[in-house]
């Protein structure tokens, strides 16, 4: 199993490169502690971005809409697509707005996309989705019917390079002005889940499933 992406123009990082890291399994811990990735594409000589929930099985991360979906559409037909996933850990506040900064961890893909045929592989696309969501998610759920299946685009992005930059220090001020009767510090941003809300349409006596309540401990 490769180890590191190999540095190119594309990937390599410029600015602030001694908080780059090209290692695989760091940038699938962000890739997997994530929910929506920033996908960039473009459509009719404009630069879109837009957020997308995504699954990752491997090198492979897999992204799903409607057959019209014009993202999705400009994907295939350019055959080639980046996307961003970033996490806020704190506010950095300095002694000056010039030191203000964020700790973050944030990855950036590189790669080709296809379109997945195959009935088979795109079945456990979706369930690669759903389960990124919520793990064991997908046994518990009603099975897609073929209207369903069949009116939903689904693409694979290989993952050719990629790197990430993390930044997880305090504050860095002058020295200069450290003395300064001004506070300074770190206010820690931390995504939690909250205790699940059952759907009011639901039978009065319905536990709420182990796998839910699972998610539930592991993140609050």
């Amino acid at each position: 199993m490769m180890k590191e992406y190999e540095q190119n123009e594309l990937n390599k990082v410029k600015r602030g490169p001694k908080r780059a890291t090209y290692n695989v399994t760091k940038i699938n811990e962000i890739l997997d502690a994530g929910f929506i990735g920033y996908v960039n594409f473009i459509y009719q000589n404009q630069a879109i971005c837009l957020p997308m929930a995504y699954g990752r099985n491997g090198n492979k991360i897999y992204l799903h809409s409607s057959l019209k979906n014009r993202m999705l559409l400009s994907i295939l037909d350019s055959k080639s697509v980046s996307m961003t996933v970033t996490h806020l850990d704190a506010l950095i506040l300095a002694r000056s707005g010039f030191h203000h900064s964020v700790n973050y961890r944030s990855a950036t893909l590189f790669g080709n996309a296809k379109k997945i045929e195959d009935s088979i592989e795109k079945e456990m696309a979706l369930k690669c989705l759903v389960d990124h969501m919520i793990p064991k998610r997908w046994e518990e759920i009603r099975p897609m019917n073929e209207k369903e299946f069949n009116g939903t685009l689904v693409i694979e992005m290989t993952i050719e390079s990629a790197s990430a930059k993390i930044r997880n220090v305090g504050v860095q001020d002058e020295k200069s002005d450290e003395s300064l009767p001004i506070w300074a510090g770190i206010v820690p941003i931390k995504q939690i889940a909250e205790y699940p809300i059952s759907d009011k349409g639901l039978p009065k006596k319905m536990d709420i499933p182990e796998h839910v309540i699972d998610y539930y401990n592991k993140n609050r």
